[in-house]
């Protein structure tokens, strides 16, 4: 069972040029009978700790991102033979299937976008080429790799082989314009390494970007491996899929980071892992009603609401209270005016949108009386008499 959200018809998905993101979400949770829960990597936490992690992809361009499917991954403990119990997958194993399922369901892709703790598995990259599926993701700075001598071994000794003088003599590095969500640009250098077997022509390019070439700064540098040919290369005229310049390998790495700055925030604000349930089938449904309740904000985000003035909402008159104490039991309430109701039909058919109206709804609860009460003097404790 897995979490499948589509905000549009595949048929119809965005422009091929979004990037399917891969990533897992880790977190803390107690106890040894919940299913998943194990001490493992907790990417949030930066350590291990007892919880859970749930690998999940998500389609994003430079505009809006969405869940696709989710999927919890299950410890070898919770299995009987351990690692090798035939029911027992790993991160990567999972990450792969769902990348496949979104393929299967027609999600148009650029390519497969994930940071070092995919890229740097070569078996991972080996399942994506072996489904047709493309992809663009990091490598850790000190990925080492079989080099003959004085050949770089790792993908910091590459960006350092390359050739650079200043802006104005560039060598081996190019200009690469990165807008971000702001409306501000900055000029980012990019260039193809050599890497072993890696190289502009090879079956892996290793594309190193970075703010200044020269000091080649930690948070401001990416080794990303891709697959994708370059523009003019050999591989070009074979590629089933269409090369892709140093701008094109930039800018669908840069897309990823919707998942650091805005997906996870929001998860956690519609509650992804304020869950007290135990069985898999109940953590599962939890993570659907959080990625539903995800979607219904991008979609009020884009609604265009009618403009339309709000029917005026008649007075409710106050209801008579009877002499002597009240009654116990529900009290009766008034059916709604028709003020207060929503007018027109839904969008389609077998489609309620309340969102539509939300200003009515509102009203509406203006309206009400509050709902707690001072207790009257029958209903408060009464304390017992000094013995």
């Amino acid at each position: 069972m897995s979490t499948e959200l589509l905000l549009a018809d595949p048929a119809t998905a965005p422009h091929p040029g979004g990037v399917l993101v891969i990533d897992d979400s880790g977190d803390r949770k107690d106890g040894k009978a919940t299913p998943h829960v194990g001490r493992q990597w907790l990417g949030r936490l930066g350590k291990t700790d007892n919880g859970i992690v749930t690998v999940t992809t998500c389609w994003a361009d430079e505009n809006l991102y969405y869940p696709l499917h989710a999927v919890p991954y299950s410890p070898a403990h919770h299995f009987p033979k351990g690692r090798s119990d035939p029911g027992f997958r790993t991160k990567l194993q999972i990450a792969a299937e769902l990348a496949r399922t979104a393929k299967a369901a027609g999600v148009a892709f650029r390519a497969v976008a994930a940071d070092c703790a995919y890229g740097d598995q070569d078996s991972f990259r080996r399942q994506l080429d072996a489904a047709g599926l493309p992809f663009v993701m990091a490598l850790k700075p000190s990925h080492g790799t079989w080099a003959y001598g004085k050949d770089a071994y790792t993908p910091a000794d590459a960006a350092r082989a390359l050739t650079w003088t200043d802006p104005e003599h560039p060598g081996d590095w190019t200009p690469v314009e990165r807008t971000f969500r702001d409306g501000h640009t900055e000029t980012w250098w990019a260039a193809d390494a050599h890497l072993g077997w890696w190289g502009p022509d090879g079956n892996v390019r290793l594309v190193v970007t970075t703010t200044d070439p020269t000091t080649l700064p930690a948070q401001a540098t990416w080794y990303l491996a891709t697959d994708l040919p370059r523009p003019g290369g050999p591989r070009e005229a074979d590629s089933p899929e269409p090369a892709a310049d140093l701008h094109e390998v930039v800018r669908i790495y840069g897309i990823r980071h919707w998942i650091e700055q805005s997906y996870k925030q929001v998860k956690d604000e519609l509650g992804w892992a304020d869950f007290q349930v135990r069985s898999d089938t109940a953590i599962r449904r939890h993570q659907t009603l959080v990625t539903c309740a995800f979607s219904f904000c991008w979609d009020t985000w884009f609604a265009q609401l009618p403009d339309r003035k709000l029917a005026p909402v008649p007075a409710v008159p106050p209801a008579v209270t009877p002499a002597g104490p009240a009654e116990r039991g529900p009290r009766q309430t008034p059916p709604a005016p028709n003020g207060q109701l929503a007018q027109g039909d839904p969008r389609r058919p077998g489609l309620a949108r309340p969102l539509d109206h939300p200003p009515t709804l509102l009203a509406s609860l203006d309206q009400r009386t509050p709902a707690t009460r001072t207790p009257s003097p029958d209903q408060r404790r009464r304390r017992r008499p000094p013995t």
